[in-house]
């Protein structure tokens, strides 16, 4: 139960985050572009800004992204950093958990409907027992263990963005913008029928602010922010249920 979503979530966003290493796109540039990121064409701003976010210490990482097992929609708001803590909530159509990594531990607290969802096919009142035991209450498990797999990775922050490198995109430049009130030049790629547009940050560090992605007909949406800020990953105070004490 806990490492589906997580997993899926993991992988569709290193994907998404790379994905200018493998698209072919399209430059649009004139020979000497004026404006933010003078003289630089749509793929050198692309490949500055991977580079950039990529070397961040931590960000914040917040959206949507397809479920492809349960053909749902994984909802997310999680801070990550570069030691391996996170903290933040991710959920489904029905429910959501709250997620926290700091040293060895990873804690984990989920709603009911979560709960219920999660348990779907099992006996009623199997479900009933694991929602009167954990419902509202945070658990914990080592973070390294099996039952972690997938989370512990979604909480690395080098995973979680995945391999990018040199990624010599060729995305198009844009108008410039504003993401939550951030100046920002918009990118434009695209694969076949598949369309993403980029959003970087003109002032400081170019890092990504947005992206948004239309695939095989849905659109979704990531957006970046509280670059280099302190993950608040702390252990949480009062009742916690050892997973692995129970496991055992």
């Amino acid at each position: 139960m806990r490492r589906t979503a997580l997993a899926a979530l993991c992988l569709a966003a290193a994907t998404t985050v790379g994905l200018t290493g493998c698209l072919p796109g399209e430059d649009k540039a004139d020979d000497k572009p004026k404006g933010p990121f003078a003289g630089l064409t749509g793929g050198e701003i692309a490949d500055r800004s991977v580079k950039a976010t990529t070397g961040a210490p931590s960000l914040r990482l917040a959206g949507e992204v397809p479920d492809e097992e349960s053909g749902g929609t994984i909802r997310f708001d999680v801070a990550v950093n570069s030691k391996g803590e996170c903290s933040g909530t991710f959920g489904t159509g029905e429910g959501k958990a709250d997620l926290i990594r700091t040293g060895d531990t990873l804690y984990m607290r989920y709603d009911e409907a979560f709960l219920r969802a999660q348990s779907e096919g099992e006996p009623e009142e199997e479900t009933d027992a694991v929602v009167d035991m954990m419902a509202g209450k945070w658990t914990s498990m080592a973070a390294t263990g099996p039952d972690a797999e997938g989370v512990a990775d979604f909480c690395d922050l080098d995973q979680l963005l995945g391999d990018a490198g040199d990624v010599k995109s060729n995305a198009a430049r844009g108008e410039t913008t504003t993401v939550d009130g951030a100046p920002a030049i918009v990118l434009t790629e695209k694969d076949g029928k598949d369309r993403y547009t980029l959003y970087v940050a003109t002032q400081g560090e170019p890092y990504l602010l947005r992206l948004d992605s239309t695939t095989a007909g849905e659109r979704n949406s990531l957006v970046f922010s509280d670059y280099g800020k302190p993950v608040a990953a702390e252990k949480p105070s009062g009742e916690i249920i050892d997973l692995d004490a129970l496991g055992g």
